[in-house]
């Protein structure tokens, strides 16, 4: 994911609709990512990051109701998993066209994972949606395409009992 973003170079080169994009992560419209850890800094407000993504609080409180009243909270008054919910919320409903999630549903609640699962089926009708996550059950009902990495190579899991014949899963 890195290799494609940008953040760490390769020898060749990575090709969206056949343009090389070396530095994808300069283009915010183009490609925005989800790291595996905690990007947006502790001390900022729900308020100042909700607009600095240009987005609407208020669309989130209706699907995330856990969340009213919470406009002003900053991030650190948040539990893991809030913040987690919160990064990933602003990352998909960005405006970008692909969006790539690493670990998206770490620290989450299965309350949340059911949520945040319809909101990805939503949004992939309007962007590319590239997800690793191992916890396969999470992605498997909403994903397109399953690959599975295993031996230096990747897989196409044409159902989900070649998770267990790659090696990766007991079923």
């Amino acid at each position: 994911m890195k290799i494609i973003y940008g953040s760490l170079k390769c020898e060749k080169s990575v090709r969206i609709d056949k343009i090389a994009q070396n530095e994808a992560y300069k283009q915010p419209g183009l490609l925005l990512y989800l790291p595996q850890f905690n990007f947006i800094p502790r001390a900022l407000s729900l308020k100042r990051i909700f607009k600095d993504f240009q987005l609407d609080f208020s669309l989130f409180e209706k699907s995330f109701p856990a969340f009213n009243k919470k406009h002003n909270a900053n991030i650190k008054t948040l539990s893991g998993g809030e913040h987690r919910l919160i990064e990933l919320y602003v990352i998909v409903k960005s405006k970008s066209q692909f969006v790539m999630l690493d670990e998206p549903f770490t620290h989450l609640n299965p309350l949340q994972i059911e949520k945040v699962q319809k909101l990805l089926l939503e949004e992939k009708e309007n962007k590319g949606l590239l997800i690793t996550d191992h916890m396969f059950r999470h992605i498997t009902t909403i994903s397109d395409n399953l690959y599975i990495l295993a031996n230096g190579k990747t897989h196409l899991a044409k159902n989900i009992s070649a998770i267990e014949t790659l090696g990766y899963a007991r079923l």
